[in-house]
C-alpha cells in the first residue's frame, strides 16, 4: 500500500475561553512529548494493552461499517486524542488491514483511506509522524492510505459535515474541556476522593454531561448515517455510593505526593488546592443515559473491562519482588500523562522529579497501592 503524509490546519480552539479562564493550566493538557525516559511514548503501554485486548470491538465494527455502506471507494478514518507515540498506529493498521482483508474476501476494490490523527495542537505530532515508516509496514499491500494531522478540540468541529466513515478514542474522551466550577471545597485533593462533599460528584458529572453531550452532536454532524464510533475511555463499575472511584488511586497518590511538598515547605498549599483534574470517569449507566438523551447514536456494543497499572510495566512479574522499580514505573506512567499540566501550573515553584519520586515512594511502600484495577468501558455507536 502507497502511504502518502499530508498536513492539515484547520481552525482550533485549544486557547478557548473555557479552557483558560479559571483554570488556565487545562489549555496544556497534552501527553509528555519526545522520546525520553518521562515522554509518554515510553510510558503508554497500559493504553496499548488495552487497544489489543478491545481490538475485537474495533475489527467487529469495522466490518460492519464496510458492510453496512456498501463498500465506499473513499473511507475517512479519524482517532481523536491521538497524542505522542505509535499507538495510534496500531489503531489505524487495525482498521485498515481490517478493510482491506474484507475486500479481498468479499472481491471488492479496496477503497482509499483517509486516516485523520487528531489531537490538541500544543500535541507533539512530530514524534507521532516519526512512527509513519513502521505504520506502513503493517499494512496489507493494497490500495492507497493518505495521513494527516488535525490539530483541534474534539469539543469543537474539526470535520466537514457527513465527512466521517469511522471514528476512534481511546483513552481520551474522559478528559474534560474545563474543571468544573464549585469544587472550592474540597482542599488539596486533585480529584474526587470518598470525603469529597457529594457537590463535587455532581460537578464533575453536570460536566461530563455537558461536554459528552457536546462531543456526540459534533461527531453526529461530522459522520455519515451508519459510519461507527468506537470509544475506550476510563469509567467505573455501577455502585451506589457516587463517591467510590474504581480506577483513581493513582489521582490520590499524586494528591498525597502534592501534600507531602506542602508539608515541606517545598509548595504552598493554595497553589495546591487550586489544581484539579480535568477528567471524569463515568459509569456504564451514566453513559448509556447520554448516549440515549442525545439521540444520534445507537449502542451496538457496551462492555467493560478491568486493567491495573501493572499492565504499564513490560514484565511485571520480575517486578513484583523489586517494589522500588515497580513504584518509579507507575509514576512514570502518571508523569507522562501530568506532566505538562502540572509545569504549567506550579511553573518553577514544583520539582516535578521530587514530587514523581514521592509517588514512586507511595506506590512501593503499599502493595495496595499497585494492585488498583481501572474499570475501562468500550462502547461502539451506530450513526442514526
Amino acid at each position: 500500500m502507497d502511504l502518502i503524509f499530508i498536513r492539515a490546519n484547520p481552525s482550533s480552539r485549544c486557547d478557548d475561553e473555557e479552557r483558560s479562564s479559571k483554570y488556565p493550566f487545562v489549555s496544556a493538557l497534552s501527553m509528555s512529548g519526545g522520546d525520553g525516559d518521562n515522554s509518554y511514548s515510553n510510558n503508554s503501554l497500559l493504553q496499548k494493552r488495552v487497544l489489543l485486548r478491545t481490538d475485537t470491538v474495533l475489527v467487529k465494527n469495522t466490518k460492519e461499517m464496510m458492510k453496512n455502506l456498501d463498500f465506499p471507494k473513499c473511507i475517512k478514518v479519524v482517532d481523536l486524542g491521538c497524542s505522542s507515540g505509535q499507538n495510534t498506529f496500531l489503531a489505524m493498521s487495525e482498521i485498515v488491514n481490517t478493510i482491506n482483508g474484507l475486500c479481498k474476501e468479499r472481491n471488492q476494490t479496496p477503497p482509499e483511506i483517509d486516516c485523520c490523527l487528531n489531537d490538541l495542537p500544543c500535541n507533539d505530532f512530530n514524534t507521532t509522524f516519526k512512527f509513519i515508516a513502521s505504520f506502513n509496514k503493517k499494512l496489507t499491500r493494497q490500495g492507497s492510505c493518505f495521513v494527516s494531522g488535525v490539530p483541534g478540540s474534539f469539543y469543537s468541529r474539526l470535520f466537514p459535515r457527513k465527512s466521517l466513515h469511522f471514528v476512534h478514542s481511546i483513552y481520551s474522551i474522559h478528559f474534560l474541556s474545563k474543571v468544573p466550577d464549585g469544587l472550592e471545597k474540597n482542599k488539596m485533593s486533585v480529584y474526587i476522593t470518598s470525603s469529597s462533599p457529594l457537590s463535587e460528584y455532581r460537578a464533575y458529572l453536570n460536566q461530563f454531561q455537558r461536554d459528552f453531550t457536546t462531543f456526540l452532536k459534533l461527531r453526529s454532524e461530522e459522520m455519515v448515517s451508519n459510519g461507527r464510533m468506537v470509544l475506550t475511555l476510563i469509567g467505573r463499575n455501577s455502585i451506589d455510593d457516587p463517591l467510590h472511584r474504581d480506577c483513581c488511586h493513582f489521582w490520590t497518590l499524586l494528591s498525597k505526593s502534592l501534600r507531602d511538598l506542602v508539608f515541606e515547605g517545598l509548595v504552598s498549599a493554595s497553589k495546591v488546592s487550586s489544581f484539579k483534574m480535568p477528567f471524569y470517569d463515568p459509569s456504564k449507566e451514566e453513559v448509556k443515559d447520554m448516549i440515549r438523551k442525545e439521540g444520534s447514536f445507537a449502542i451496538n456494543d457496551l462492555e467493560t473491562h478491568g486493567f491495573d497499572l501493572s499492565h504499564s510495566i513490560e514484565d511485571y512479574s520480575s517486578l513484583q519482588s523489586n517494589r522500588v522499580k515497580a513504584g518509579q514505573r507507575e509514576a512514570s506512567c502518571i508523569r507522562a500523562v501530568t506532566e505538562t499540566m502540572l509545569v504549567a501550573h506550579f511553573g518553577d515553584a514544583i520539582n516535578i522529579d521530587t514530587l514523581f519520586n514521592k509517588y514512586a515512594l507511595h506506590v512501593s511502600q503499599h502493595a495496595s497501592c499497585r494492585l488498583k484495577t481501572t474499570v475501562s468501558l468500550v462502547v461502539s455507536l451506530i450513526r442514526k
